[in-house]
């Protein structure tokens, strides 16, 4: 099956090098099981420029995004922000799992299972 590339916005790449350089341990933990096909010989990217946003990890594949949600992400301010962003990029084909940056910490594992399931 062919991967169906969905462009994003040319500005977006610097800034998600940056990211990449600044990861935060929760996206360290998880990029540590994503990386090189580890999760079930699927190939993720990390912070990856996907219109005009950048999502945490992205399979290409299954057109997945995988969010880890810190403390910034508590505020009603940064629900609604992250919402509206998740509602555009499930426009355009993109599916979504969110998982908090404790549970990626304390129980990696069980973040693995749901991602397998």
């Amino acid at each position: 099956m062919k991967r169906r590339i969905i462009p994003y916005e040319p500005n977006r790449k610097a800034f998600a090098k940056k990211l990449r350089s600044g990861m935060t341990f929760s996206e360290v933990k998880l990029w540590q099981e994503l990386k090189r096909g580890k999760m079930g010989g699927y190939d993720f990217d990390r912070q990856r420029p996907i219109g005009k946003y950048i999502v945490d990890f992205y399979c290409k594949d299954l057109q997945l995004a995988l969010e880890v949600d810190g403390i910034t992400h508590d505020s009603e301010e940064a629900r609604l922000r992250d919402q509206r962003r998740q509602e555009e990029l499930e426009k355009l084909g993109v599916s979504f799992l969110r998982f908090d940056a404790m549970l990626v910490i304390h129980d990696v594992e069980a973040v693995l299972k749901e991602l397998a399931a």
